[in-house]
């Protein structure tokens, strides 16, 4: 009800017994005759009477968007936890073969084909439909492990591709869309809004494609008007205003480039978006789910991460563009593809993304759900790694991404080039098997003659020639391989066998099947009994052996440098060690006043200077291990010197004290009477002879023995002993095995025991 006080006239019936249209329009109707028209432009006067209007509303149905009165059909539980007009279609999408995937749809062919056999003539062919599946999900997995770069565009752009929304309904436990750039519009092309995942509330924005054509109409085929842009930028400050980390999903050919956009501010709506990212406070994780075109992917993708699913691209211009621009056709988009590198794989080596996020064979339209969770694993790590960082931290990282892409070199002349034409020659592809062994054993003979002479001149081998030649004789050895395991027979059951290993090492948890590991090793002793008999058996043994002989050199060049390396960097510290000037002037000094004495052997040096040559030589030991250890060098310690000078000084003893007792004058007649008996010996060989001649060897030897137990040498000869053997068990390797050496030349001429007679001198040596 609604009162109306200033009316002069009083006013009877009622508006709902006549249409709006005759209560204005009728000049026979009105107040006391009067049209409504007139009432209006009446002047009241100053008396006021009471004016009364009565009305009743009529009900009209209400609008159901966005919140339905009835629950949802497709939400569990009837409890509505996402409030978007985005539902799932009613009707599956037809499937979609792309060029490439032809061969595959023919063995799925023939797979329903003996299917529908048996099912109608009851007969078993279980068998056939085994292994063509076998063979199915064989070249499924060749075909989606080696895709060229023009195959994933493709793929990126396939109808039935997961959409922004489809993965967001599949993540996300609660999703509300917001709407609205707060300037006039709602552009369809970019969705926002706000969804929890694990809990944890974020702001999600993205590009939204159609699943069909009436979608794609609606959305723009993904590409975002200005209106779209500000949208985008509405929520990201309102993300930054209240915390919320930011998650992004690229999926745009790139922004749209008509009239109206660029008269709207396309450029300036972009610019404003890459200026504003870089300065939100909070974590901004970016996902490609499909083609990411130019600055209109760029304008929702200055992320802390940038991630893109295995089959998704992200280009500055499409691989269609630049051919046409290049090679003025569209023709040669694979070769523009290929040279863009816009693959996920290649701009992770490029370190422009940052991961990879794997997708099922077939592609993400194979198994979307399965997609979607290896996205939001992905999301969870991220943002796990991002939220630890403080706000100054994360703005750095945000920067420091995008600034060391890219590499430069300053300061290096580069030559002119002469482009005589910008398409250049194609090397052909030579495919394993093709290339014939004459022109193999031409390459291997002319690397052979680089490695000789890069070893007489010392120069660094080739290093980049020996790995490509190793690389293309393995693949022709790997193919030599194939070849006999298909000419014996066994081709089948390796595919086999490999699935069976596949499945088993999924299995992380539990160890290799007993069962399993017993066929691999049967198959392989039978493929090495029966490889001599395959017809290439000639070829694999002749491309093998030039693959030994590559690796071989390679090994011992390596090693090479490596020694060659550590001997300059042992050399160069050793002269640092002898250049310190404590060891300079110690050696010096001792170099004079050996100069000074004027003798010229180390046994002519008094003891003094004996003993000052030890202990300087002890001290440049003692750095040189420092030095030796600071290189992860195993040093022992220089023990072997000083145990050496004293079995010298023990042998000289030994020989003085034995030179003494023979000149004797009765030791002195016994070696006579010793030498004349052999002599008639050797004249008259009798027992009598022999007799004496042993008699009086004993007798010299007990009187030489004699002499050393009453000098003290006995003592000094267990001293030095027991000195050795302590050394020996503190000194391993070099100078462990030096004292050995040093003991076995008989340095000490004192056993103990014994004592030898050389009838050729008048001495007795050890």
């Amino acid at each position: 009800m609604a009162s109306l006080s200033h009316s002069p006239v009083p006013f009877t019936g009622n508006l709902t017994s006549g249409t709006s249209a005759d209560l204005l329009g009728s000049s026979s109707n009105g107040v006391a005759g009067m049209s409504l028209k007139t009432l209006g432009r009446t002047r009241f006067g100053a008396t006021k009477r009471g004016f009364r209007v009565s009305a009743k509303v009529r009900k009209v149905k209400k609008h159901e968007y966005p919140w339905p009165d009835d629950a949802d059909p497709n939400v569990k539980g009837g409890i509505l936890s996402h409030l978007s007009d985005f539902k799932p279609l009613k009707e599956k999408p037809k499937p979609v073969t792309l060029d490439f995937e032809k061969p595959l749809m023919d063995l799925q062919k023939k797979i329903i084909e003996v299917q529908k056999m048996a099912n109608e003539t009851g007969l078993d062919f279980t068998d056939q439909i085994i292994s063509l599946e076998n063979k199915y999900q064989q070249a499924l997995k060749d075909l989606y492990t080696h895709l060229t770069p023009i195959q994933r565009v493709n793929i990126a752009r396939h109808p039935n591709r997961p959409t922004f929304l489809d993965h967001v309904f599949n993540i996300t436990e609660k999703f509300v869309e917001l709407h609205g750039d707060r300037a006039g519009y709602d552009d369809p092309a970019i969705v926002t809004g706000l969804g929890t995942i694990n809990g944890r509330s974020y702001m999600f924005m993205g590009h939204q494609k159609g699943r069909n054509t009436k979608e794609n109409i609606k959305r723009n085929f993904g590409m975002p008007t200005p209106h779209g842009y500000r949208k985008a930028l509405r929520m990201m400050y309102y993300a930054d205003h209240h915390g919320f980390p930011i998650i992004t999903f690229i999926d745009t050919p790139g922004a749209f480039a008509d009239l109206k956009s660029e008269e709207l501010g396309q450029g300036e709506a972009i610019a404003h978006n890459l200026r504003t990212m870089f300065g939100l406070k909070v974590p901004i994780v970016s996902i490609v789910i499909g083609e990411g075109g130019s600055g209109g992917a760029l304008a929702i993708g200055c992320a802390n991460k940038l991630l893109m699913l295995e089959n998704a691209v992200f280009y500055v211009a499409s691989p269609e563009a630049c051919a046409a621009i290049l090679w003025k056709s569209a023709k040669a988009s694979p070769k523009a593809a290929e040279k863009l590198k816009i693959t996920a794989g290649e701009l992770c080596r490029l370190q422009v993304a940052d991961g990879v996020i794997l997708e099922p064979l077939g592609g993400a339209h194979a198994d979307p759900y399965w997609t979607s969770q290896q996205i939001k694993t992905a999301i969870v790590d991220s943002m796990e790694e991002l939220i630890k960082m403080d706000t100054q931290e994360l703005l750095k990282h945000r920067m420091l991404k995008f600034r060391k892409l890219g590499g430069f070199q300053e300061g290096i002349p580069v030559d002119p080039e002469r482009k005589v034409n910008m398409k250049k020659k194609e090397e052909p592809i030579h495919k394993p098997g093709k290339t014939p062994n004459l022109e193999l054993e031409g390459e291997v003979e002319k690397l052979k003659q680089q490695i000789l002479k890069a070893q007489e001149s010392s120069t660094e081998l080739p290093e980049l020639g020996l790995d490509e030649m190793i690389s293309k004789l393995k693949r022709e050895v790997d193919h030599e391989f194939s070849e006999a395991a298909k000419a014996l027979g066994f081709k089948d059951r390796l595919v086999m066998l490999r699935e069976e290993f596949v499945k088993a090492r999924n299995s992380k948890d539990q160890p290799m099947n007993p069962a399993l590991k017993d066929k691999i090793e049967k198959l392989k002793e039978e493929f090495k009994q029966g490889l001599s008999a395959s017809p290439n058996y000639a070829n694999l043994k002749y491309k093998l052996d030039m693959l030994n002989e590559i690796v071989k050199a390679k090994n011992l060049s390596e090693k090479n440098n490596k020694t060659g390396t550590l001997k300059q960097e042992i050399n160069k510290k050793f002269k640092e060690v002898l250049d310190q000037p404590d060891i300079k002037g110690k050696i010096e000094e001792l170099k004079k006043e050996i100069e000074d004495s004027g003798v010229s052997t180390f046994a002519d040096l008094n003891q003094g200077l004996k003993e000052k040559f030890l202990q300087v030589k002890e001290e440049t030991e003692i750095k040189f291990t420092d030095v030796l250890n600071s290189l992860e060098l195993r040093v022992e310690p220089p023990s072997v010197s000083e145990i050496k000078v004293k079995i010298d000084e023990l042998n000289k003893e030994i020989n003085q004290v034995i030179e003494d007792v023979i000149n004797s004058s009765d030791l002195k007649n016994k070696i006579e009477q010793l030498k004349l008996e052999a002599t008639e010996a050797r004249k008259n060989s009798d027992s009598e002879s022999k007799l004496k001649i042993l008699v009086l060897e004993q007798q010299i030897k007990e009187s030489l023995a004699e002499a050393m137990n009453s000098s003290g040498l006995k003592d000094k000869y267990e001293k030095l002993k027991s000195e050795i053997s302590e050394a020996m068990e503190s000194s391993g390797g070099l100078y462990g095995s030096l004292v050995k050496e040093n003991i076995k030349e008989g340095n000490s001429n004192y056993d103990g025991s014994r004592v030898g007679v050389n009838l050729e001198a008048k001495r007795s040596l050890a």
